[in-house]
Parts: C-alpha cells; sequence; structure tokens
C-alpha cells in the first residue's frame, strides 16, 4: 500500500511515517498543502493521512483537489480539530474518514488498512480497435487520435 502523510508537524510526521513503514507500507511525508497537492499530481497513492491546518495550501483544499480530480485515492484526516462539527464538516468535504489527535497508533494503523482495502476497485479496460479508442472510465473516445464529441445520452422516444 502507498501512504502520503501530509502533516506540517515534522516530528509527528515522521513518527506516523516511521510506523506505517513498519506496517510494510510505503510512505512519503511532506509538510505543507501545497507539496501535498504536488505529490498527489505525480503519484498514484492509496491512502493520503492528511492534517486540516497546514500552511501554503490548507488540508481541505487538498483533499477538495482529491475528490474533484476523481482519484481513487482514500482520505484520512487526522487533526487537532475534534469536535463533531469539525468531523462532520471534514467528511462533507470528502475525507473519507477522521480520527482526532490524540489517538492510537493501532487505531490509525486499523483505518489506513481499511482506507486501502477500498481503493483495489478495477478500473473497466481502455478498449482499442480500428482507430477508435473508447475510454468507458473517462467517457471519452478518440478515432484517429482525435477526441470525439458525443451528445447527451437521451431518451428514446419510443418508450412508453
Amino acid at each position: 500500500m502507498r501512504v502520503l502523510v501530509v502533516e506540517d508537524e515534522q516530528l509527528l510526521a515522521d513518527a506516523v511515517a516511521t510506523g506505517l513503514r513498519r506496517e510494510a507500507m510505503a510512505v512519503d511525508v511532506v509538510y505543507d498543502g501545497a507539496a501535498a497537492l504536488e505529490r498527489i499530481g505525480v503519484n498514484d497513492y492509496d491512502v493520503v493521512v492528511l492534517d486540516r491546518d497546514l500552511p501554503l495550501v490548507h488540508g481541505d483544499d487538498v483533499c477538495r483537489k482529491i475528490v474533484e480530480l476523481g482519484m481513487p485515492t482514500r482520505v484520512l484526516m487526522l487533526t487537532a480539530s475534534g469536535d463533531v462539527s469539525d468531523r462532520v464538516e471534514g467528511l462533507e468535504i470528502g475525507a473519507d474518514d477522521y480520527l482526532p489527535k490524540p489517538f492510537a497508533f493501532s487505531e490509525l494503523i486499523a483505518r489506513v488498512r481499511a482506507l486501502g482495502r477500498r481503493t483495489s476497485v478495477p478500473l473497466p479496460p481502455v478498449l482499442e480497435r480500428a482507430g477508435i479508442k473508447l475510454d468507458p472510465n473517462r467517457r471519452e473516445v478518440f478515432r484517429d487520435g482525435k477526441e470525439v464529441q458525443l451528445a447527451p445520452r437521451s431518451s428514446p422516444s419510443w418508450r412508453c
């Protein structure tokens, strides 16, 4: 499993990363939201462990971007903002799970593993034949390398 830890408190970020690595996970660490956006734009992560209060780009905006891009990455918000309203807000902006600080490390591991199990949904294959390429996941069609604009789907007029 590949995990990105995004936490501005470097000691905590490094401790979380070390613990996840001991659980045989591949872990990258960044300390601000801008670096997080850069990493998720380049690498595929199964899970992002994300603090909300980050410098440069707020953690909420990082989460929104992951959702906006339609990435299969799961987001676990790990933050000091632990009130019910904060947790609800975090989940509503797109986080898949929310763990307030302080936390038990064994619970963090269990939650990361649970989220990682959800990322392995296979995507439909890209179909290619006779110069036509169909990508059902992105809903794109290409003919001889040029995108074909499709009309919106409508109901047939012959239906009762």
